[in-house]
């Protein structure tokens, strides 16, 4: 394993200085450096036009190979994990719960020194009544190492997103990353309007809530892109100019429908910082065939898998006899991850490497060809010795005023915006 800048004396020093409390808590003898997901937006900003992976850790070997690229690369990365994936009802058995822990004893395996954020993705808020369940649940990640959080209520309406998000504030630690989320996820209909994100940051920033990224539904989907329309880099840049100087990242879902040339664009042209992948690191860690950005390549809608690579073809064979069972198709083969994620691990030793060093492969050249995030782990160690501390602090103040934004103003204010949540479906990662 090439080990960056190994244990030195800086890394040494930042182990002890940026590890946030939770974290000294559950690991208090760990060399992995996991840390807020605030040094990870502003690693990326301080190299400018640079975004990293946020990788969704659907099986093992996903962890494993994301987080042997970003030591290859230099790079600091997010590991996480969104609420369908890995919630109360998750179809993934590594969880919200457990990914803290799997990814510090991967690093600490692998000799892994590259700063890490652990995520919990799209937090899902869809009706009022998932509020109070949410602020026990919450409390209970953070407790389980998660080190950054999406608070995603883009399901209801712009006022009820935004009360969401401010009702829900108090149980996220101000050390931690912060996402929010306009405009639910929807490919190209419904698309986000600056007004609705001008909206939700203005009124996150009167209640002294100051996100690191806002996620966008800026054209893309989840899971398998049948089309390549992909993300709108235009109205994406539109958006960041509205909401500029309120310090928001973006966070780009969807990519794995996206070429590379687009995601160059994005890195280059926007003020996004992260980057989700899901869907193609599960797709090539089972060995199937994609094109080179990742996309699921098919063959009269079947997909097709690659010999000498991925999971065994008896495996294979068994996971595509389930699937038939259970009626499950395209997209939905995601469900699969949990009841097979066992049989993954009991496979020979090669099929295991095999597994994570395809992975591995897919995302350095992410890091260090479409994302300009090499080196970045540097960075972070650098900021973290610099503010001597695992919190960096926000990037803004309060500019707006409370009393502008309280909760009949904020029901006034939503009902001038236009809004189309598009087609209904299922979005959730």
């Amino acid at each position: 394993m090439n080990k960056s800048f190994n244990y030195s004396s800086d890394f040494k020093t930042a182990l002890e200085l940026g590890r946030p409390p939770n974290i000294k808590k559950l690991f208090p003898n760990s060399k992995a450096l996991l840390i807020s997901g605030k040094y990870i937006d502003q690693a990326m900003l301080l190299k400018t036009k640079a975004m990293t992976i946020a990788a969704n850790g659907r099986n093992s070997f996903i962890i494993r190979g994301a987080l042997a690229a970003a030591q290859r690369a230099n790079a600091a990365i997010i590991i996480e994990i969104a609420r369908s994936e890995g919630g109360t009802g998750a179809y993934c058995a590594v969880n919200f719960w457990n990914i803290a822990r799997l990814t510090n004893d991967f690093m600490n395996e692998l000799g892994i020194t590259i700063p890490v954020a652990i995520h919990a993705d799209h937090f899902g808020i869809k009706k009022p009544e998932d509020i109070e369940p949410a602020k026990t649940e919450i409390v209970s990640l953070f407790d389980a190492g998660i080190t950054s959080i999406a608070i995603d209520a883009s399901h209801m309406p712009d006022a009820h997103n935004l009360l969401a998000n401010i009702e829900l504030s108090p149980y996220i630690p101000g050390w931690a990353g912060l996402e929010t989320e306009v405009g639910e996820i929807k490919g190209k209909l419904g698309l986000s309007t600056d007004q609705e994100a001008l909206f939700l940051i203005q009124g996150l920033n009167a209640h002294n809530i100051f996100p690191n990224w806002i996620a966008l539904n800026n054209g893309t989907t989840h899971g398998i892109e049948a089309s390549d329309t992909g993300i709108n880099v235009e109205l994406t840049s539109q958006i960041h100019r509205a909401i500029s100087k309120y310090k928001v990242s973006g966070a780009q879902h969807g990519t794995s429908g996206n070429n590379s040339g687009r995601l160059r664009e994005i890195a280059s042209k926007t003020r996004t910082t992260k980057a989700n992948v899901a869907t193609a690191l599960q797709m090539i860690s089972w060995g199937l065939k994609v094109n080179d950005y990742g996309n699921a390549i098919l063959d009269n809608g079947n997909f097709i898998k690659q010999k000498e690579k991925g999971v065994t073809e008896d495996l294979w064979a068994d996971m595509l006899a389930y699937a038939k069972t259970n009626d499950l198709t395209g997209g939905n083969f995601k469900k699969l991850n949990l009841p097979f994620e066992n049989k993954f691990l009991a496979q020979p030793k090669k099929i295991r490497d095999r597994m994570a060093r395809d992975v591995e492969e897919f995302v350095y050249g992410l890091l260090t060809r479409v994302f300009n995030a090499e080196d970045t782990a540097q960075l972070v160690v650098d900021e973290i010795l610099k503010n001597k501390s695992y919190d960096p602090g926000f990037k803004i103040e309060r500019i707006e005023s409370k009393n502008d934004w309280t909760k009949e103003k904020i029901m006034e204010k939503a009902l001038s915006i236009p809004v189309d949540k598009g087609q209904k479906g299922d979005f959730d990662d």
